[in-house]
């Protein structure tokens, strides 16, 4: 009976490298119907244990089992596997049965001496074919592609005439194509533009099989997830409910623990107001109304506090802003031969957070390298007001730590205004996950998401009250994009910020500006609402 409900089942699934224990006993089943958000710190093995469901590496110890006649389809990474091939194609290779089916039939009406052999063989892969169906198999990768912004103009082309971008969608439209019963997707948000995301949103919400997805985009998991599985301590734990509901449960979880000495009807009455408030939050969608049945059913013993650690950020201003903030007039630059900003002009308000949105990198990058002294325009100008104090993230942050030989203390000393204790820089630190030996950590051996958080130490310490930052949320695990959100969403200053998270972008910009081919767009409105008045939201 057991088999017949669960598509995937997980006994004792172990996995070491070394001395590194990734995973012990992982004791999980996947259910149809239900979309999973795989999450774990940065290293916990969520692309690892994907990789073990999709057969790609064998567990050491256990095993898993798929249920049996069920095909499953793996989002590939390899973006240059196809490229001698046509578009239409590479997706249709996503049911590789069918494929194969849909090539041997042909070669068989190719040949000039057709036997009776051939007649027979002929009849089958029909028969197979049409059970498959095979007959609509180019119309559906057409549906998928145009879905994802690829119009038939592409449909034909070598997969070598595509951009990086257009690649990616072939690829996730090949995952998609001919209903596979489960569905393994390791970051499909990666280099897609808002559009096409809205799109597979869309798609998963009506997908009536199984999807198992790792994703840093808390916005995304919150509109497709029924489950979040979360990697912690080698084990895997499966809670009902998006990604929202699984961080606010495990945050009261946490409050309820700390107060043991609250009553127990006191603390039932706390979760039915949670989950009541969360039930009404769910949209119309099946996933969402199965969903909402069964929060309904979760009583206390069910939501455990989480052992995840959050970094605490906190920006405090030295001095409150003034007035005037930063005029900007007519900044006009070139980039390798490319106009990336055109006679650009603004000004900055108090308590004003300013989202740069769009798909002009370029230009989000150029523009606050001038404001920031690292880049001269051709022509304009800009002018900071008196009352600013401003603190930069850039996008690449590799200069700040290449060649430094220093430990994390000695780092973040070179930054602090006064020659503060080695003991006020550690707390710094600490409040960042470096804690006990860690800080004496190399500063040029870090990891990509350690040095975003050395970063964000530096630009804490520094009392800003204006803070730029270029896509900070890139190389951080969802922890730290949940407190790095909170601290911009309390920050008591101005902010200029650049971002593809749109539970990000939405919870912290009061306006938003976009670079086109036609200038630029200035809004002074939530994203949500600059998305809907661009039409982009159906």
């Amino acid at each position: 009976m057991e088999d017949v409900i669960t598509v995937i089942t997980c006994n004792n699934v172990g996995l070491r490298y070394g001395d590194k224990k990734l995973f012990e006993e992982v004791n999980v089943q996947f259910n149809p119907g239900n979309c999973y958000g795989l999450i774990g710190a940065n290293g916990a093995g969520k692309s690892t244990f994907l990789k073990i469901l999709s057969g790609e590496i064998e567990s050491q110890t256990g095993e898993v089992h798929i249920k049996k006649g069920n095909r499953l389809a793996v989002l590939k990474q390899d973006h240059f596997a196809y490229e001698e091939e046509e578009v239409l194609n590479v997706v249709i290779m996503g049911h590789e049965r069918l494929y194969e089916v849909m090539n041997e039939k042909n070669a068989i009406y190719m040949k000039e001496d057709f036997s009776d052999e051939d007649g027979i063989r002929a009849a089958e892969l029909e028969g197979e074919f049409a059970e498959m169906d095979g007959y609509e198999a180019e119309t559906e990768a057409a549906q998928l592609l145009r879905g994802l912004g690829l119009g038939e103009e592409y449909h034909y082309k070598k997969m070598a005439e595509l951009t990086g971008s257009e690649k990616v969608k072939v690829l996730l439209a090949q995952t998609l194509f001919g209903k596979p019963d489960i569905l393994l997707m390791d970051e499909p948000t990666n280099h897609l533009d808002v559009k096409a995301i809205q799109w597979l949103e869309d798609f998963l919400i009506n997908f009536e099989n199984t999807v198992i997805v790792v994703s840093h985009d808390r916005h995304f998991l919150n509109k497709v997830c029924t489950h979040i599985a979360d990697v912690d301590y080698g084990k895997i734990e499966l809670y009902v409910g998006n990604y929202d509901f699984w961080y606010e449960s495990s945050q009261l979880a946490l409050q309820m623990a700390k107060d043991q000495n609250r009553k127990k009807e006191e603390q039932i009455k706390q979760l039915q107001e949670f989950v009541a408030r969360f039930s009404a939050n769910a949209s119309k969608s099946k996933q969402a109304t199965s969903r909402k049945k069964t929060l309904e059913k979760i009583n206390l013993e069910d939501i455990k506090p989480s052992s995840r650690k959050y970094p605490y950020v906190n920006f405090k201003p030295n001095r409150e802003l003034g007035n005037d903030l930063l005029t900007v007039e007519g900044l006009t630059k070139t980039v390798d031969g490319v106009k990336v900003l055109d006679n650009v002009s603004f000004t900055l308000n108090s308590n004003e957070k300013v989202a740069l949105v769009g798909d002009q990198e370029i230009a989000k990058t150029t523009l606050m390298k001038i404001l920031m002294g690292e880049m001269e325009p051709d022509s304009g100008s800009f002018k900071w007001g008196l009352t600013t104090s401003q603190s930069y993230f850039p996008k690449d942050n590799s200069p700040y730590f290449e060649g430094k030989d220093l430990n994390l203390v000695d780092w973040l000393r070179q930054y602090s205004p006064e020659d503060e204790t080695e003991s006020f820089l550690r707390g710094f630190l600490g409040r960042m996950l470096f804690s006990g030996d860690e800080v004496h950590k190399k500063a040029s051996v870090l990891s990509g998401g350690e040095k975003v958080r050395c970063m964000l130490s530096k630009m804490m310490l520094s009392g800003a009250n204006v803070l730029l930052l270029d896509e900070p949320t890139n190389h951080l695990d969802l922890e730290s994009i949940t407190s790095l959100n909170n601290g911009l969403i309390d920050f008591k200053g101005s902010v200029i910020f650049s971002s593809h998270d749109h539970q990000f972008i939405q919870s912290i910009a009061n306006r938003i500006m976009e670079f086109t081919p036609n200038g630029l767009i200035d809004k002074k409105m939530t994203y949500d609402e600059y998305l809907e008045s661009e039409k982009l939201v159906k």
